[in-house]
């Protein structure tokens, strides 16, 4: 027979390597947890808003444009993002292990950013920060001489990995980011579209951006990983 303190570390296993329950970082009714950095209204705050909650769908208007940005950082984590343009095509991104703000054109927080923009979705954006992958000479378009970084003058865009991966305009996509230490790895659609690692950032808070086009999002939710 097991001895009782055996036994009873032998039942507390289970509860120990149970997947973390998902956190909904919104909540389908306000902008709780979350606060807009839109440059423009430094000068003006009579702005109108960038984000809005409507009809319980979390909004980027697309202008002014800014980011939307947790109000707490996290590590390792798989971020699924429900989204749509509902709308015309355009650009926005997910920025992860958000840090400095404002670091790039005045606008963009230190980040990895994982684009959105229609037909693009799953490229990485380097802001401030660094990731790498394989076929670097293929997959990063830069010019002779140019480096790979995050820096204005750097190649810093990362083609993904894929072609059709998202949906028809109006439908609802899935994006789904998982930060495991220093590797990045995104789905599109239940497709692996860009995995990146060597990444000079692990952890940081999370942006939604306003880039010109309407993007409305259903599902914004974090699920920590169990640590290797």
């Amino acid at each position: 027979m097991m001895k009782p303190s055996l036994l009873a570390a032998a039942l507390l296993l289970p509860a120990l390597y149970a997947a973390a329950e998902p956190i909904a970082l919104f909540n389908g009714k306000d902008l709780a947890g979350w606060t807009a950095d839109i440059p423009k209204a430094d000068k003006d705050p009579t702005l109108p808003p960038s984000f809005i909650v409507r009809e319980g769908l979390l909004v980027s208007l697309g202008q002014p444009g800014g980011h939307l940005v947790t109000d707490k950082g996290f590590s390792n984590y798989k971020l699924v993002v429900e989204y749509r343009f509902p709308k015309d095509g355009g650009n926005c991104g997910v920025l992860v292990h958000a840090s400095k703000p404002r670091v790039l054109y005045g606008m963009f927080p230190q980040s990895i950013e994982v684009q959105m923009m229609h037909e693009n979705a799953g490229d990485f954006w380097c802001i401030g920060e660094n990731i790498e992958v394989p076929d670097m000479e293929q997959r990063r378009p830069h010019q002779e001489g140019q480096k790979y970084g995050g820096g204005l003058t750097d190649a810093r865009r990362i083609v993904n990995l894929t072609d059709g991966s998202e949906k028809p305009l109006g439908q609802w996509n899935t994006l789904e980011i998982e930060c495991k230490g220093a590797e990045v790895i995104v789905h599109v659609n239940g497709t692996l579209v860009n995995h990146g690692s060597n990444c000079t950032v692990t952890s940081g808070k999370i942006a939604l951006q306003a880039e010109g086009a309407e993007v409305e999002f259903r599902k914004v939710e974090l699920t920590q990983l169990a640590k290797d």
